[in-house]
């Protein structure tokens, strides 16, 4: 496997942690692979999941940003000063607006990301909403390119839970896991109501050592668990550690929560 000639890999990044994940399973250590960059997109993805990529695998992460009814992959690309995307502006036209007035705001400030195609002739997009969070970056990159740049895309306006009136998007809980070594990256958010009162549990994979070891100790990291994810999002949460592997994986984007408010 040492010899296997591919040096890049493309997909999600949830789905490249499964494939870690594997490689784990089967004895291959990625360090000795000549796999050095991976190219991810197709769902938001937080810093701490990069770090975590890097760390595990050994390789450069890259994000890159697109959508299927623009062009596909392609329309902003990270560069090495990782300061955000860059936006091809000869191709699309960026622009940020409130997202509840559809007011365009100005560069620096966070809103909902609109797109506008400069080179689609048969079926061209005009200020197509992505739903996607972000902000343009004023003032040129480190790396010297002058072309707009947006933030990395870790969360969308239409992924937000309302949970007893505070907006939480999974990516800060996605944030707050990746903070306490053990956690694997394997997580899925359940939200219920019980009366009138919603509430927020949180299925996470622990590492194999972690999950054998005692129930105090299981127990002190559920409590951890709860303050990194409290200290977030100002909410207290149900931790359930669940079995290494037991959580669903996707070849295509993560499925991070069930929402079972309205089911009866």
């Amino acid at each position: 496997m040492s010899d296997f000639g591919v040096t890049a890999i493309s997909c999600t990044p949830s789905y490249f942690l499964h494939i870690i994940e594997k490689a784990k399973q089967l004895g291959y250590d990625f360090k000795k692979m000549k796999l050095r960059h991976g190219i991810f997109g197709a769902e938001p993805w937080t810093n701490e999941m990069r770090e975590r990529i890097e760390k595990e695998s050994g390789i450069k992460a890259w994000d890159i940003y697109g959508l299927t009814e623009i062009s596909g992959p392609g329309v902003a690309m990270d560069c090495p000063a990782r300061s955000g995307l860059h936006i091809f502006e000869d191709l699309f036209y960026p622009e940020v607006i409130d997202p509840e007035t559809g007011e365009a705001l100005p560069d620096g400030t966070e809103g909902e990301l609109v797109i506008s195609t400069l080179n689609k002739f048969g079926m061209p997009m005009l200020r197509y909403r992505t739903r996607d969070i972000s902000v343009i970056v004023k003032g040129t990159c480190e790396c010297g390119r002058t072309i707009r740049r947006i933030k990395r895309i870790d969360h969308r306006n239409d992924d937000m839970l309302i949970i007893r009136g505070v907006n939480v998007f999974p990516s800060q809980i996605e944030a707050a896991l990746l903070t306490i070594p053990g956690v694997q990256p394997h997580y899925h958010i359940v939200v219920r109501r019980h009366g009138d009162l919603d509430t927020l549990e949180v299925q996470v994979e622990l590492a194999p050592e972690l999950f054998g070891d005692t129930i105090r100790s299981i127990e002190t990291i559920q409590k951890k668990i709860g303050n990194a994810i409290k200290s977030i999002i100002g909410l207290a949460v149900t931790v359930t550690p669940v079995e290494p592997g037991s959580l669903e994986r996707s070849m295509g984007k993560a499925k991070r929560v069930t929402d079972l408010r309205n089911n009866g």
